[in-house]
């Protein structure tokens, strides 16, 4: 089975989108079974006609006798996930950049989606694209369902913060330069980006030597591009997050494969 991916066509929808991807029950290959890693995206998927069972670090997908669209939201990934589907299934996923989502729903919707539908219209649109046997007609339909959720929300303060935490500037340092406290900076990383202040750092931060690594293979010079403050922080955060040593870990990954994020 193949997951097929695709970046949104849509200029506006580029802006919060990072990508998105089909997989489908008609692919020769049934099985795929991969790792996937922490990550700051907001991804929202939708099986059709699946069965998903879910134990600790693990998720198996596998085709369901029953119709259903079943519909989830990962928005706080901290740890390494195995995901393994059994069967083909139809399947669309998409990864929101962090605060993209904001743009397309509200935040109290955002917030019931770990029980409740994303939107009420939004697994029958699903199955309408999934029934579709042209890829370019799928990919009609889903960028303007996007589209005709699209509202730009004024996230200025918010995305101020983020880009604050991408730095390495202090958490208090970070609530100083914003007139406000350093547990008000928690509260606001907590409310949009679906972790603290210091998860989403330490997930930023692993990504961005993911990336850095193409270039960089020396794990020092590595920690400090990254703003570790040395290589054993860096190791100590990458096994939290990884449970493996950056030096075994990129033995085994491939990190010059392209869209890197999907897999891990």
């Amino acid at each position: 089975m193949k997951i097929h991916f695709y970046q949104p066509a849509n200029p506006v929808l580029r802006k919060y989108i990072q990508g998105y991807y089909f997989m489908s029950k008609d692919d020769p290959d049934h099985a795929l079974r991969y790792l996937t890693f922490p990550n700051n995206f907001f991804i929202v998927s939708a099986c059709q006609n699946a069965e998903v069972m879910e134990n600790e670090n693990k998720i198996e997908i596998s085709q369901s006798p029953e119709e259903n669209v079943l519909v989830d939201l990962v928005s706080r990934c901290t740890t390494s996930t195995e995901i393994y589907y059994i069967q083909a299934i139809n399947e669309i996923t998409i990864y929101f950049k962090p605060l993209g989502i904001y743009h397309f729903f509200s935040n109290e919707n955002i917030v019931f989606l770990e029980d409740e539908i994303i939107a009420s219209d939004f697994p029958e649109i699903v199955n309408s694209i999934l029934n579709e046997s042209d890829r370019e007609t799928q990919i009609q339909k889903l960028e303007d369902y996007w589209l005709s959720k699209f509202i730009e929300k004024d996230l200025s303060f918010v995305k101020k913060i983020t880009q604050n935490l991408e730095t390495d500037i202090s958490i208090e340092d970070i609530a100083q330069k914003n007139g406000i406290t350093r547990q008000y900076v928690n509260k606001i990383s907590k409310r949009y980006l679906a972790k603290s202040a210091s998860e989403y750092r330490k997930v930023h931060r692993f990504r961005k030597a993911l990336i850095q690594n193409k270039q960089i293979k020396n794990l020092t010079e590595l920690s400090y591009e990254n703003l570790f403050y040395d290589q054993s922080h860096f190791i100590k955060d990458f096994k939290e997050l990884t449970k493996i040593t950056p030096g075994t870990f990129f033995k085994k990954v491939n990190t010059e494969q392209k869209n890197i994020w999907l897999f891990i």
